[in-house]
């Protein structure tokens, strides 16, 4: 997966979202599942389908230090259906998704909280309203919308596994690998800037020579590949972490961390060695700086892996008197 998203993220913002939201479902669900149509087959197993290839994800932002939810409101009320009102934003494929992972509050008097907060896999329908597009600096291939939800109703059937109440650690599960894809397609955006940058260090000419001969260019482009080759073996040694079956949310925020940092700073250098056509939309360069913000803050902040990592390594360390 890791290897997948970095060659996919090297060209194309739409193709690494659409692996992800369908990867992320599926590991999250932690159960055999089959790419078919909502909700359940006739064997009861679990049955996911995005249209054209496109799906969504609505999440949860979390404080790091509460666990509160903020920035998500959804009720629903169950009987024969689940009935939704809410609204949240940054959804990222809403308007033309064919299937939404809603992540929602059940069991609103549930203690403690995270126990009341269920998936449910919804088709657009009656109330489910794509309010407006959020215009981005960059990832323009795939859209981010506002959704609001009135009185919309999806069946029971319509539940991500087989009880409510799972849908945090569901989704825990989601986001160390959504981390990790992260972190691949920061890989694809800075392998792409070394690439464009490589051939226009040889192919550009000054004061009579090739510009990577330059000591500056050159040193540019040591310390780009340099950082690329740690933060792919990085991201590398997240996926094999994960695969392994253990807890990887500290090797998914480091991977995450210094991948997308990487990628913004191989960017920048990719712009700088490219001089002024750095600056032009005739060059990709100008994307990829645009694109290699959204690993920052995508997936939870690098401020928030931060905290994520400091406390798994004093977890994992503890000092015993």
């Amino acid at each position: 997966m890791a290897i997948k998203l970095d060659l996919v993220g090297k060209k194309s913002d739409p193709i690494p979202f659409a692996y992800t939201w369908k990867d992320t479902v599926l590991y999250a669900l932690g159960v055999g599942a089959k790419i078919a149509s909502l909700p359940w087959n006739p064997e009861g197993v679990v049955v996911i389908s995005y249209k054209d290839g496109k799906g969504s994800m609505i999440q949860i932002e979390l404080d790091p230090d509460t666990a509160d939810y903020q920035l998500i409101e959804y009720q629903s009320e169950r009987g024969t259906s689940y009935v939704i009102n809410g609204s949240k934003t940054w959804i990222t494929n809403a308007r033309r998704s064919g299937l939404v992972a809603l992540l929602c509050k059940t069991d609103p008097a549930a203690q403690p909280a995270h126990a009341g907060i269920s998936i449910v896999l919804a088709e657009p329908g009656p109330g489910f309203i794509v309010s407006r597009d959020l215009p981005k600096l960059g990832y323009k291939g795939v859209e981010s919308c506002e959704i609001t939800f009135e009185d919309f109703r999806v069946p029971d059937s319509a539940l991500l596994g087989e009880r409510e109440g799972d849908g945090f650690a569901q989704m825990m599960r989601g986001l160390e690998i959504g981390r990790i894809q992260v972190a691949s397609r920061a890989l694809g955006v800075g392998q792409a800037a070394l690439e464009d940058s490589l051939r226009y260090a040889q192919q550009r000419e000054a004061f009579g020579q090739p510009i990577w001969k330059h000591q500056s260019i050159g040193n540019y482009l040591a310390d780009m590949v340099t950082k690329l080759t740690a933060a792919r073996q990085l991201v590398l040694y997240a996926a094999r972490c994960y695969d392994s079956g253990r807890r990887a949310d500290m090797e998914a925020g480091m991977a995450k961390l210094f991948a997308s940092e990487t990628a913004m700073e191989i960017a920048l250098d990719a712009m700088r060695i490219h001089g002024g056509y750095g600056y032009s939309t005739e060059f990709d360069v100008e994307r990829y700086f645009r694109d290699a913000p959204l690993m920052i803050v995508g997936e939870g902040t690098n401020e928030i892996q931060r905290n994520v990592i400091a406390r798994q390594l004093i977890q994992r360390n503890p000092v015993t008197s």
